[in-house]
């Protein structure tokens, strides 16, 4: 199958990819506007320290949408989340849709 196919990404988001801390706080990259799938729903996720956290939208972008933890994306609803995780589904040529799924405070 390959990547996941377009049709399916019928939203839009903007990603603000983290970019590391600075003396005043986080700093973020440019905002980019991604094609995406988002699913609002809230579930208990795993983050980077391993402790559980609530996440409320998982949004599922192409597998090169770079996206790493901590990151900031407003939805098309308008509210602007952290990301939680940002994993990447790579079926390794096995007939699945590779995709990146994200999730968000």
């Amino acid at each position: 199958m390959g990547v996941i196919p377009g049709w399916l990404l019928r939203h839009q988001v903007v990603i603000e990819a983290y970019l590391g801390d600075s003396a005043y706080g986080p700093t973020y990259g440019p905002p980019v506007t991604a094609r995406a799938f988002v699913s609002e729903k809230i579930r208990t996720v795993r983050d980077q320290r391993g402790e559980e956290v609530v996440a409320s939208t998982t949004v599922y972008l192409l597998p090169t949408q770079d996206c790493p933890p901590e990151s900031r994306v407003t939805t098309p609803s308008g509210r602007t989340a952290s990301v939680i995780t940002s994993d990447l589904h790579d079926g390794g040529g096995l007939p699945t849709p590779d995709h990146r799924a994200v999730t968000l405070t």
